[in-house]
């Protein structure tokens, strides 16, 4: 069995949602860059966002959580938290699959490998992992750093797997120099025009 076999089945039943986020007008008025006081800045790994006021920044270790809207838990591939995540690497680097590892390279999409993991909204839903991207490429990500950009197709179902109850996008965006990983499984409105401001320290 392959290492990609392993990790898919190791991974079956997980999954990666995005559904579209209700933005308010200030967060996209703040976004269009017509007013600055409406915004705060945070660093991850030498890069610097600057984000609607209103969106919480929660940091554990190598990962932050920015919660764009209502949020139960907030942590990466938590259900019932409208986020998006960045992660270092000491979360996409090295991890066990079987009896040997995995490092991400955005060749695959990223989930953990671990037990079943709900779907970001519904969280009596199983996370159903696409295996083929919808749509590859470049992506500006401040000054002089590009990303690999990749958008993969999901699905959540029943549990037992029986019955697909939504389809999803995540997107990700990998800077492999800065090691930063950026996840999206909400369709954050705007976040595109974030990352393309970023400034780098």
């Amino acid at each position: 069995m392959t290492k990609r076999s392993i990790a898919v089945a190791a991974l079956a039943g997980l999954a990666i949602l995005a559904a579209p986020a209700a933005a308010s007008a200030e967060a996209l008025t703040t976004l269009s860059g017509s007013s600055a006081s409406g915004t705060k800045t945070f660093a991850f790994r030498g890069m610097n966002l600057r984000i609607p006021a209103s969106w919480k920044v929660h940091r554990k270790g190598d990962e932050v959580v920015v919660a764009t809207g209502a949020c139960k838990r907030p942590e990466a591939f938590a259900a019932n938290c409208r986020s998006f995540w960045l992660l270092g690497p000491k979360k996409f680097t090295g991890v066990p699959v079987g009896g040997g590892s995995f490092t991400y390279t955005g060749k695959y999409q990223w989930y953990p490998f671990s037990a079943l993991v709900p779907c970001p909204f519904d969280s009596k839903t199983g996370w159903n992992p696409g295996d083929k991207a919808g749509s590859r490429g470049l992506f500006q990500i401040g000054k002089g750093h590009k990303a690999k950009y990749v958008a993969w197709p999901n699905e959540c179902v029943t549990n037992n797997g029986a019955h697909r109850t939504k389809s999803f996008t995540a997107r990700e965006w990998f800077l492999p120099s800065s090691k930063i990983l950026i996840i999206d499984v909400w369709n954050t409105p705007g976040l595109p025009e974030v990352l393309k401001g970023a400034t780098w320290s």
